[in-house]
């Protein structure tokens, strides 16, 4: 009976153990559609853009983005006022729940420097967004040409 109850805690604690170490998933009924990456020569930093889809009930943050492929990603926005394009960086995108948020070019979407590899058109790069609370979910992003308006459907 000990050696049942050694084992019975010994196996507890290592799944507790696994548990604290892996960050939290997002609500189940969240994943990202239509992925992609612009692809731009010469060193120059890439866009990454897809639809997030959140079919849960809780809203959601984005507050990042990371990739082994590239040593920076950050949440960028674009508008166009008064006859002017503009680009700033910003710090969190909201999902509400039951909806759809595209980054697609002219808005949001993630800016991605230093790439830590050479990367060009037909290559796939796995990209992590990052939640409030800690929950990442990662996906496939297809690198398409710089001339490119999305993959195709």
């Amino acid at each position: 009976m000990r050696v049942l109850r050694s084992v019975l805690a010994g196996t507890l604690l290592a799944i507790a153990a696994a548990a604290v170490g892996a960050p939290p998933a997002p609500p189940a009924g969240v994943r990202i559609e239509h992925a992609w990456i612009r692809w731009l020569p010469a060193s120059l930093p890439a866009a990454a853009y897809a639809e997030i889809v959140n079919d849960s009930a809780a809203n959601l943050r984005i507050t990042g983005a990371s990739s082994p492929a590239y040593g920076m990603a950050m949440l960028h926005h674009s508008r166009l006022a008064h006859g002017d394009s503009t680009m700033e960086m910003i710090d969190h995108v909201d999902v509400p729940a039951h909806a759809r948020v595209k980054l697609a070019p002219g808005g949001y979407h993630l800016m991605l420097s230093h790439a830590t590899r050479s990367i060009k058109p037909g290559d796939t790069v796995k990209v992590t967004l990052e939640f409030a609370g800690g929950a990442k979910l990662q996906a496939d992003f297809p690198v398409l040409p710089a001339n490119a308006s999305g993959p195709s459907h």
